[in-house]
């Protein structure tokens, strides 16, 4: 039976807030450059003269080699210990930001953000487990809010930073900036963070090539179906090829003694439930990057001043309540906080579907800081309820299927929100459409609304399901 690590004593880390200070840095530096890099490929393809759509590679393939690998660097963290692959990870991710600052063509952009995404994995593979271990269950969840909110910030301010970056310097200094503060992280990792316990288990190798090609032959046909037709035959073969050898993935699980990744795992409904929801937040947060500059600077006609600002609102939110929320769930319980924030986002982006280019920017403001307020009150709660329904030996793999969860929804988010938004706008056009149409806010007013209600009802059914949890925890609670 799985115990709760709720229930299992935690000896107190004098050092624990500065492990956190360390984790969440690290954090923050590896999701940063998963956004950092859109406002650059203009830019990017203007310098190494291709095109955008092999520009996007830069964005894409960052996301893909972290989704592959997210579960290996778990399992091998649970083996050689967290702290191990985390250091390891900073260090490979800072050597990735050198080699992308002095790269002199898109190939040797494209393999150095590779092996940037490689250091990225392993480091937001194992970030939960290290702040799981250290802090006990009356602190974790604002530990883990902290580390939560270092995810969806770096995700939303990328953009907007690295446009200043770009602005003032030049798109190298998206990824040198990384270099010193990845030394001084290993510096302080090396000096903070306690030595993880290594076990006597092997790697399941058959299960990491399976679940790591499968998963990139996936995530490559959908990042090319942006561009490309989804009824294109080497798109429909990368997709079948991905889901049959996921499916061998899971058959060789259930037979290995010492699998990559333990499927009884999910024999827990409390973990798996949780990942879902998180699953379906982040495919409903990656809407807001798609459509915000789209709404802001073409549709309204705001500067980019103007824009950012108001960009930022979301941000600033998350990034003030979300501690505070994991502190709220140490006190009351981890499920009301992320029924409520489930709900708040849902009611968020029903009203997003509402503005028009005459909403006001203060009414505007408070729909995105009512988002805000919902993905906090629903993230920090979330993720401690996942890393606390697990048994300690298995942290590094329930942190990297969070990672995964995370990651996944963010590359089905973008294609979601895309996908929907071009094609209303094509249905009340009449003719397709795959960017913003100069001198029709109209058309962005009508796909913007429709693909918010989509995100809405996506929501919604976290809120489902989320409700469906504590009612039959209260129901047991009574039958006890």
């Amino acid at each position: 039976m799985i115990k709760n690590l709720q229930n299992q004593e935690t000896e107190l880390n004098p050092r624990r807030w500065s492990i956190l200070r360390i984790v969440v840095l690290m954090t923050l530096m590896s999701t940063l450059d998963s956004s950092i890099v859109n406002i650059a490929l203009p830019n990017l393809s203007h310098t190494f003269k291709e095109p955008v759509s092999a520009i996007t590679w830069v964005v894409t393939g960052y996301l893909i080699i972290i989704c592959a690998l997210a579960l290996f660097f778990g399992r091998l963290g649970d083996i050689k210990g967290n702290t191990l692959i985390f250091k390891f990870g900073i260090i490979v991710f800072t050597g990735g930001s050198l080699l992308c600052g002095i790269s002199v063509n898109l190939v040797m952009l494209v393999i150095s953000r590779i092996i940037q995404a490689v250091g990225a994995a392993a480091s937001m593979s194992t970030s939960q487990g290290i702040l799981t271990q250290a802090f006990p269950a009356n602190e974790r969840g604002r530990a883990l809010g902290f580390n939560g909110t270092s995810v969806a910030l770096g995700s939303l301010i990328g953009p907007p930073v690295g446009g200043f970056i770009v602005h003032a310097l030049s798109w190298h200094y998206i990824f040198l900036i990384n270099v010193p503060i990845g030394i001084v992280a290993f510096i302080l990792a090396s000096r903070t963070l306690p030595k993880g316990t290594e076990v006597k288990e092997s790697l399941d190798m058959k299960g990491i090539i399976l679940f790591g090609v499968g998963s990139s032959l996936i995530f490559c046909a959908v990042g090319s179906g942006e561009g490309v037709n989804f009824l294109n035959p080497f798109v429909i073969s990368a997709i079948i090829a991905g889901v049959i050898l996921i499916a061998a993935f899971i058959m060789v699980e259930r037979r290995e003694n010492q699998p990559m990744l333990d499927l009884s795992i999910f024999k827990n409904t409390l973990f798996s439930v949780s990942v879902i929801c998180a699953f379906l937040v982040f495919v409903s947060l990656s809407s807001i990057n798609i459509l915000q500059p789209f709404y802001l600077q073409d549709a309204r006609g705001m500067n980019a001043l103007i824009a950012g600002l108001m960009m930022m609102i979301y941000p600033v939110v998350l990034a003030v309540m979300a501690p505070l929320s994991g502190h709220l769930s140490d006190k009351i319980g981890q499920r009301l906080p992320t029924l409520i924030g489930l709900c708040f986002s849902t009611i968020g982006y029903v009203g997003a579907a509402m503005m028009t280019v005459k909403t006001s920017l203060v009414l505007t403001g408070c729909v995105y800081g009512f988002l805000g307020l919902g993905n906090a009150l629903f993230q920090s709660p979330n993720t401690s309820l996942i890393m606390s329904s697990i048994p300690r030996n298995k942290l590094g793999v329930a942190g990297s299927i969070n990672a995964l969860a995370r990651n996944t929804g963010f590359i089905f988010g973008v294609l979601l929100a895309t996908t929907v938004l071009f094609s209303s706008m094509s249905a009340k056009y009449g003719q397709p459409v795959n960017d913003y149409v100069a001198g029709r806010a109209d058309l962005f007013i009508y796909g913007m609304r429709v693909t918010y209600l989509v995100v809405a009802v996506i929501c919604f059914i976290g809120v489902i399901i989320t409700a469906a949890r504590l009612f039959s925890k209260s129901k047991s609670a009574q039958n006890q």
